[in-house]
């Protein structure tokens, strides 16, 4: 379908308009379309997902501050030494899931036992296990280099890294040798650390664009409008009609005879929201923007995983060699080499206070000098391990910074501001762990103690890198969440079926609902949320059976 077709079919009516093409939103208008019954448009900000890099793992660095990139940054972090941290977000079909890392790391079941103590069973780890069941499509141990590349009924292909680095072993064995175990990925207790799961199909990065609307891509009942920013959810009385957004420069309306679903990520949709008159009354009548209903706590409840590494030179083996031509060879000819990686090849969850049975850090592993968010360029090989706060205290905001929908929001996560410092202290000991595992033999064998990041570091105490490592150079894993909280309780921006309170035909679908941060990574669960949403809608449950009593969009 040419993109005039797709324009002419989106000026109709649809039951549903889902705004919002990332994790959550391929998942949901994937899993609504399946339903012939009814009509779905799915608008999408950013273009088609067609850039090279967007398929080839280890380059997604490369698509930071480009035009698949929302491009944002933080506003001053007074604890980070003023600076401002760039948060790059996907606006592209797929959204993050085509920009990011592809970790899949589901969580701990704790955490979403705490979002059913929030809003419910259905929430809970029990509830969702099913849908992170049906989303996973696990590779077998054999896989042919001709399987087919799209997703099948909606799945997401969760791979084995076809060609991790050796120094990815390395690091693997020394977290033996200072006593911490090695356990399988996404196992019922994640205590310990793991060789990544990730998010790809014979080497190439698998989307939720590749999973749920490239199979979905001839029904007839999906329009799907790219180039099409969401600029206001239109409202009759209280009751959402429609979604108005631009696109080559016209102001177009989305029509929704049912409802409309705001998917835009911890970031879009409490913009969207705002922009639309659902928030703060007092903020919304200082920009001038008719209030629709008073829900004070849109863009608030802000938390993100913030990370602070080390980087260390290297012996050879390392993602330095990756645009080498023998490795582009060997990518183009065999899905095979340094170019398959997600550059994260392993983590570990680890608690830094024994008096915490669950852990407070995660560190990371990357076979490569992973500096500046993978901006700015190591000559040489080096290795990089990160510490990253997973229970953070610490709450920020997103807020309008005017009125017009096409300026940026202000992004303050507030990093390491609780009273009592404990974000500080922890991370500060992820980074001792850090430490620890340098000096054992496995990574002593590999490295020559030349630290990368921050730059002379082997010149300071570990306490002085460890600070210089935080205050200057920390950063964010890309995980916020929790700027339209869900809950059961009235002060909640939705409820437990998603309905933003106060208004009707209108609910929220992505990570902004999540009531906590997981200890995880957030791709998985959005994509769960996203599948969930859909079964709301149609009043199914996992299983697909009509829920007792249920209707449709109740």
């Amino acid at each position: 379908m040419s993109r005039d077709e797709r324009a002419g079919r989106a000026g109709q009516p649809h039951d549903y308009v889902v705004v919002g093409a990332g994790s959550a939103g391929a998942a949901l208008a994937g899993r609504l379309s399946a339903d012939p019954s009814v009509s779905v448009l799915l608008l999408e900000a950013g273009p088609r997902d067609t850039k090279t890099e967007i398929h080839i793992p280890a380059a997604f660095s490369k698509l930071f501050r480009s035009e698949v990139d929302w491009d944002y940054d933080t506003e001053p972090q007074e604890h980070l030494g003023g600076r401002r941290v760039f948060w790059p977000r996907g606006r592209v079909l797929g959204g993050c899931s085509s920009v990011n890392a592809m970790m899949w790391v589901r969580g701990f079941p704790e955490d979403y036992d705490a979002w059913g103590e929030a809003a419910g069973a259905g929430w809970s780890w029990a509830g969702l296990l099913p849908y992170f069941e049906r989303v996973e499509r696990v590779a077998p141990a054999v896989v042919r280099d001709n399987d087919d590349a799209t997703g099948r009924d909606g799945t997401v292909h969760v791979d084995d890294q076809r060609s991790p680095s050796p120094h990815t072993r390395a690091y693997l064995t020394a977290a033996e040798q200072v006593g911490l175990s090695v356990v399988p990925g996404n196992g019922r207790d994640q205590r310990g650390f793991s060789r990544t799961q990730v998010s790809q199909h014979r080497g190439s990065r698998f989307s939720t664009a590749d999973a749920y609307l490239k199979p979905a891509r001839k029904r007839p009942n999906l329009t799907v409008v790219t180039d099409a920013q969401a600029t206001r959810v239109v409202f009759d009385g209280t009751r959402a009609v429609g979604v108005e957004y631009a696109r080559g420069g016209v102001t177009r309306v989305a029509q929704a005879r049912r409802e409309v679903v705001l998917s835009g990520g911890a970031v879009n949709t409490p913009q969207l929201l705002m922009l639309s008159g659902v928030g703060d009354r007092a903020e919304l009548d200082g920009l001038g923007i008719p209030v629709v209903v008073h829900s004070p706590e849109v863009g608030k409840n802000l938390r993100d995983h913030l990370m602070a590494v080390l980087a260390v030179e290297a012996s050879e083996g390392t993602l330095f060699l990756a645009e080498k031509p023998r490795e582009l060879a060997a990518y183009l000819a065999r899905r095979r080499g340094m170019l398959t990686s997600n550059v994260g090849e392993a983590y570990g969850f680890v608690s830094t206070d024994p008096s915490v049975d669950l852990p407070d850090v995660e560190l990371i592993f990357a076979p490569v000098g992973f500096i500046g968010e993978g901006l700015i360029a190591h000559d040489g090989h080096a290795i990089t391990l990160g510490a990253i706060l997973v229970q953070p205290e610490s709450t920020g905001t997103i807020s309008l910074a005017s009125a017009d929908p096409l300026d940026k929001p202000l992004i303050d996560p507030r990093y390491l501001s609780d009273p009592e410092g404990k974000d500080r202290a922890a991370l500060l000991a992820g980074l001792g762990v850090c430490e620890e595992l340098l000096v054992t033999p496995a990574l002593r064998a590999v490295t020559n103690g030349a630290f990368v990041q921050p730059a002379g570091g082997e010149e300071l105490t570990r306490a002085q890198r460890d600070e210089v490592a935080l205050v200057d150079h920390a950063h964010t894993l890309y995980h916020p969440v929790g700027t339209a909280r869900m809950g059961s309780d009235a002060g909640s921006v939705v409820d437990e079926k998603l309905r933003v309170r106060g208004v009707t035909g209108l609910r929220v679908a992505d990570a902004s609902v999540m009531p906590t941060i997981i200890r995880g990574h957030t791709n998985a669960p959005a994509i769960v949320i996203g599948e969930k949403a859909a079964d709301l809608l149609l009043g199914v449950d996992a299983a697909g059976h009509r829920v007792a009593s249920a209707r449709m969009g109740v």
